[in-house]
């Protein structure tokens, strides 16, 4: 399913990575049975609204080497199916339930991703050398899909030209972003469900 659904978004992934990310979702379902980690626990949709919803990113983000910022990430989502599909990225996954950065921990180690993958249990409070955090080419969050909300609390934590990525419903439009220009804004469904998604990703002003 993964194999043939990342091949229907346009970003296909190799079949070790597919391989990882049903390790990832079977992990999740497992743990999900004992502490409350996700509502969707059906393979088939955990497949498509969870690691391909979260796959369709790739579309908005730049080449090469980035620092990537996932705000909320709840069970990891979108940036530890990123971090497996694109070696090249670095990733800082926020979340302030600790049980769920429990299970973001031993998600990374047993997937390999140490070395360029952390989870950090903290609210962002738009201080990011208070937080340990630093400032990011690319920030990303499926909780926050209301664009302004968004921008704000992300902009403190975006360097320069970077991008402000967000995760949204099939009825998104395009919103007028202060401080930051519309970059992309792609429209797909779900391969699996049909489901309708938006993403948009906005460049913040050098």
């Amino acid at each position: 399913m993964l194999l043939e659904g990342s091949r229907a978004l346009g970003v296909p992934l190799t079949q070790g990575q597919a391989d990882a990310l049903s390790w990832l979702a079977g992990e999740l379902a497992r743990w999900s049975a004992r502490i409350n980690l996700t509502a969707i626990l059906d393979p088939i949709e955990m497949a498509d609204k969870h690691i391909l919803d979260s796959l369709a990113v790739l579309q908005v983000l730049d080449p090469g080497p980035l620092t990537l910022l996932d705000a909320g990430t709840g069970a990891g989502f979108p940036g530890l199916p990123l971090a497996v599909a694109r070696e090249d990225l670095s990733v800082t996954l926020v979340e302030a339930v600790a049980k769920k950065v429990g299970f973001l921990k031993h998600a990374i180690a047993h997937l390999g991703l140490a070395s360029r993958v952390r989870a950090m249990h903290l609210s962002l409070r738009g201080n990011p050398a208070k937080e340990g955090l630093g400032l990011f080419d690319a920030a990303v969050s499926r909780a926050l899909a209301d664009p302004g909300r968004w921008a704000t609390l992300a902009s403190p934590y975006v360097k320069p030209g970077g991008t402000l990525v967000v995760m949204a419903g099939s009825e998104a439009e395009a919103a007028t972003l202060p401080g930051w220009s519309q970059l992309r804004l792609e429209r797909f469904r779900l391969p699996l469900t049909g489901a309708g998604r938006t993403v948009l990703a906005h460049r913040k002003a050098s």
